[in-house]
């Protein structure tokens, strides 16, 4: 594996942990995680890129090694983390920004809002939430208040060796020896010998405010990056978009420069399933032809 290195960083108040590959001089590659994930979770696919990059992985705010947010988690509080890591690491030239799922969404909605700082995208299945209406408020807050009175938790586990497996049902594609590197990186010991996940539980919980899909279009027409659309053939998210081809189509065309790939025989945690594929993908669309 390539060797990795990790910086706590203040980042608006919380310290933050991002994890680094490769030189500081070479050209700079900011990967940013999905939803329960975790910045090493890049690491088979960081593994299998062919050229020399400075990669920039952060754990998000109350996720992995990063310290956790009293009050809930919110969207405009990645954007705004987003912003400072950029003007921190990346402060003289635009980025390249390569977001997994939730990472994939954030990644989007900040090159809307600051195109100028953004020189590329590649989107890994981030491609918008469903749509909600004004009708489910009423239940989504009441939701909201109940979990505020009993927080979700996570259930611990015999050890990492269990955490590995509870990892593997959920992606049957994961080899043994990956699910344990990530039980490691994404699960912490118990005073009791036990150990469990290491973020933030609250980020189970319902949030107050519903997802406004038109807002995140609004923001996707202002990019002004060539962005790299990639879904995994196998993935519930891709297989639900295509089941609703028009407004899948719709998401699409928010984009005025977007490319289109599909990697074969895997599911929605492709830097797991497929990271040689999926590095080569990334790369081409890199190299000064794609």
């Amino acid at each position: 594996m390539k060797p990795s290195r990790s910086i706590i960083h203040d980042v608006r108040g919380l310290r933050y942990h991002i994890r680094t590959w490769g030189n500081e001089q070479q050209p700079k590659l900011f990967l940013l995680h999905g939803w329960m994930d975790v910045s090493a979770s890049f690491q088979f696919m960081v593994d299998a890129l062919r050229g020399d990059w400075h990669v920039l992985a952060p754990d998000w705010r109350g996720f992995g090694l990063s310290e956790w947010q009293k009050g809930g988690y919110f969207f405009a509080d990645y954007i705004a983390d987003l912003e400072v890591l950029l003007n921190d690491f990346s402060a003289h030239k635009p980025a390249t920004l390569i977001g997994h799922s939730m990472g994939g969404n954030i990644a989007c909605l900040y090159a809307g809002v600051r195109p100028e700082r953004v020189e590329r995208v590649i989107n890994l299945e981030g491609f918008g939430l469903p749509a909600t209406a004004p009708e489910q408020a009423p239940r989504r807050y009441a939701k909201w208040l109940a979990e505020m009175a009993d927080p979700p938790r996570f259930r611990p586990y015999a050890d990492f060796e269990a955490l590995a497996k509870r990892l593997q049902a959920n992606n049957p594609r994961l080899t043994h020896d990956k699910a344990l590197f990530l039980a490691h990186h994404s699960g912490k010991s118990l005073p009791g010998g036990e150990v469990t996940f290491s973020s933030d539980p609250t980020h189970k919980a319902t949030g107050p405010v519903l997802y406004r899909l038109e807002e995140a279009m609004a923001c996707w027409r202002h990019i002004a990056a060539p962005v790299l659309w990639v879904a995994a053939e196998d993935s519930p998210i891709y297989k639900r978009h295509l089941a609703a081809a028009d407004d899948y189509a719709r998401r699409k065309a928010c984009f005025a420069k977007l490319d289109e790939v599909v990697i074969p025989n895997s599911g929605h945690m492709m830097h797991h399933d497929s990271p040689e594929q999926l590095a080569a993908v990334v790369e081409d669309f890199l190299s000064p032809s794609g």
